[in-house]
């Protein structure tokens, strides 16, 4: 890969539907990867396990967004027993940390006190979001941080969420595989969709989905719908002071629609 690969560079291959990653964390080298077939979650259809969903209302953890990007990088960099080898290298968490700096890289946060204890970071684009790592220090907290991306994605305007491959661990999400010419149709469609990581619901507000039609074409339905679902006393107990969701309250989100 050419040394001037910047982070402009990244956000191109982001819309073409590719992605980096290197060998090892130890190996300086990127090399680009697309899929034959691409392992998505529909936000329309993602589900969380019942054990899971009492956790996620008991709020175990503070969830936070966007408050230690490169650490929860860092720490998805991590060897542990089960996955001795990562491959996210220096030039991953330098492009990616960039990225963020400029808006386009996001990550979720579980705290435990003061000590960071899970979480996972992607890329946004338009309407698409492609999860890229997620770390658990203490159980059950990558998860949390998973449910709480989803809540926030549907309420924020998102339709495609990328887990890039086919991964066991998210098969009980409803992770569903595709062709690598069905993923780019989604993604073509998403990136026509404006949404906002951090901001209220898109406007003119609507609800979106994205699927693909009997013919293999990509159907796009907009329905009118209001803005965030939880507005005046529906609020209370739903929604923290900094404007994230609880934990009953993510739930509560993404059931409306799943």
């Amino acid at each position: 890969m050419s040394a001037r690969f910047g982070p402009e560079e990244l956000l191109a291959c982001y819309r073409r539907g590719v992605f980096p990653m290197a060998d090892s964390r130890d190996d300086p080298r990127l090399f680009l990867v697309d899929p034959d077939f691409r392992g998505i979650l529909p936000l329309d259809a993602f589900h969380i396990p019942k054990r899971l969903k009492r956790r996620v209302c008991q709020d175990p953890f503070q969830v936070s967004f966007d408050t230690a990007f490169t650490r929860v990088v860092e720490a998805c960099g991590e060897p542990h027993d089960n996955r001795p080898n990562t491959w996210i290298n220096s030039p991953i968490v330098n492009l990616y940390s960039a990225l963020h700096r400029q808006g386009f890289a996001h990550s979720v946060e579980c705290w435990d006190g003061d000590q960071l204890v899970g979480g996972l970071y992607g890329v946004a684009l338009g309407g698409a979001f492609f999860g890229e790592s997620m770390f658990s220090r203490a159980t059950d907290a990558s998860k949390i941080a998973l449910v709480h991306l989803v809540a926030r994605l549907i309420d924020r305007g998102y339709v495609l969420l990328d887990a890039q491959f086919h991964n066991p661990h998210l098969t009980q999400f409803g992770l569903v595989e595709i062709s690598r010419d069905a993923f780019k149709a989604r993604l073509k469609a998403a990136l026509k969709v404006e949404a906002d990581f951090h901001g209220g619901s898109p406007e003119p507000s609507s609800d979106q989905s994205i699927g693909i039609s009997s013919s293999g074409g990509v159907s796009v339905s907009v329905t009118p719908a209001g803005k965030s679902s939880y507005s005046g006393s529906t609020l209370s107990g739903m929604v923290t002071r900094s404007g994230s969701f609880t934990g009953s309250g993510a739930v509560q989100r993404i059931t409306q629609i799943s």
